[in-house]
C-alpha cells in the first residue's frame, strides 16, 4: 500500500511541513515494508519457519509477513515488552516468547535458538532486501509532494529505516538533507555514525522502544554513513512533548513516531518542505496517556 503524505497541522511545527503517515498501515507501524520481502527470500530458499527477536513493531511485521508466506514465525521479545504490540504480534499468528532484560539480550537468545534449531534468524536491520523496501518510503513522498523536500526527517532505531530513505533521497533528490533522530537515552547509532565506526554504549534507557537500541548492526552502521547527513539527539521529554503535541491534533503516536517532530520543534525550521517520518503508533495506553498529561515526568 502506498501511505498518505499530509499537510502538517497549521501550529504543530514551524515552516511548512508535512507529514508521511507510515503509522497509516494496517499493523500501525512502517516495519512491514521490510519484513515481507525478507521473509518471501527465505519461502524462496525453502524456509518453512522463521526466528526474530523485537520490541514489537519488527515482531508483528515478521508475523504478518509469515502469515502471508506460509512461514510460522517465533518473535522473541523482552520480558517487558509493550502490551499493546505483543497483542499486534498475536494477532498476526507468531509465537511469542519472552527473554531478557532489553532487545539485545533478546536478540541473542533469538539468534541463539534459530542456529540450534536450523532456522533462519531475522535480524532487523542486517538484511540488504529491508533497505530497499524503505527506500519505497522515499520513492512515495517524491511522488506525493511533487518537488523535492528541503529536508527528510527520519527516526533511527537499528538505522534500516533511515539507509532505505536515505539512498533514495540520494539519488533522486541529492538536494534534499537527510537527517537522522536517535532518542539521547540510547545513543549507540548516534556514537558510531559519528566516529565512522561500531562503538559500545550500556545505554538503552528509552521509552520510546522503537530506538532502544543497545548494540550497532555494523553493516548498518557503515551504510548510515552515507545516507544520513545529520544525526539529532532527542530527550525524553522533548519526545513526550512531541507525542503530546500529535495528540493535540487527533494523531495517536509512538515514542518512535514521535522522534521527527521532536527533533524540528521549537525553532530550526528548513526555508522549504520538510518531510517528518511518522513511524507507528503502536503504545500502551497508560505510557501515552503519561506522555501527553505529563511530559514533565519525563527525563529533560
Amino acid at each position: 500500500m502506498t501511505t498518505p503524505l499530509e499537510a502538517a497541522p497549521d501550529g504543530l511545527a514551524p515552516g511548512r511541513v508535512f507529514l508521511k503517515r507510515e503509522d497509516a498501515h494496517e499493523l500501525g507501524a512502517f516495519k512491514w515494508r521490510g519484513a515481507l520481502p525478507v521473509l518471501e527470500q527465505y519461502r524462496a530458499e525453502g524456509a518453512t519457519g522463521v526466528v526474530t527477536a523485537s520490541t514489537g513493531n519488527h515482531g508483528a511485521a515478521t508475523a504478518w509477513a509469515a502469515a502471508r508466506t506460509g512461514l510460522h514465525a517465533i518473535v522473541f521479545v523482552p520480558e517487558e515488552a509493550s502490551e499493546a504490540k505483543l497483542t499486534l504480534i498475536a494477532a498476526q499468528g507468531a509465537e511469542i516468547w519472552r527473554h531478557g532484560p532489553d532487545l539485545d539480550a533478546a536478540k541473542e537468545e533469538a539468534r541463539r535458538f534459530a542456529a540450534e534449531t536450523g532456522r533462519p534468524f531475522f535480524e532487523d536491520g542486517a538484511e540488504p532486501v529491508q533497505f530497499d523496501g524503505y527506500g519505497a518510503v522515499a520513492a512515495e513522498l517524491l511522488a506525493q509532494l511533487g518537488e523535492p523536500p528541503r529536508a527528510v526527517v527520519v527516526p533511527i532505531g537499528n538505522g534500516a529505516l533511515a539507509i532505505g530513505v536515505g539512498r533514495v533521497l540520494a539519488e533522486r533528490a541529492p538536494a534534499t538533507r537527510r537527517v537522522g533522530v536517535v532518542a539521547a537515552a540510547a545513543p549507540v547509532m548516534a556514537e558510531s555514525w559519528e566516529a565512522g565506526r561500531v562503538v559500545e554504549d550500556p545505554r538503552s534507557g528509552t521509552f520510546a522502544d522503537g530506538m532502544a537500541v543497545r548494540v550497532a548492526i555494523p553493516a548498518a552502521v557503515e551504510a548510515l554513513a552515507h545516507a544520513v547527513e545529520e544525526v539529532v539527539r532527542v530527550s525524553e521529554r522533548r519526545l513526550a512533548e512531541a507525542v503530546g503535541a500529535y495528540a493535540r491534533y487527533g494523531i495517536r503516536v509512538e515514542g518512535a513516531g514521535a522522534a521527527s517532530l521532536a527533533a524540528v520543534a521549537g525553532g530550526g525550521a528548513e526555508d522549504g518542505p520538510v518531510v517528518l517520518l511518522v513511524t507507528g503508533r503502536n503504545i500502551d495506553e497508560p505510557l501515552w496517556r503519561r506522555a501527553v498529561e505529563d511530559p514533565d515526568s519525563f527525563p529533560p
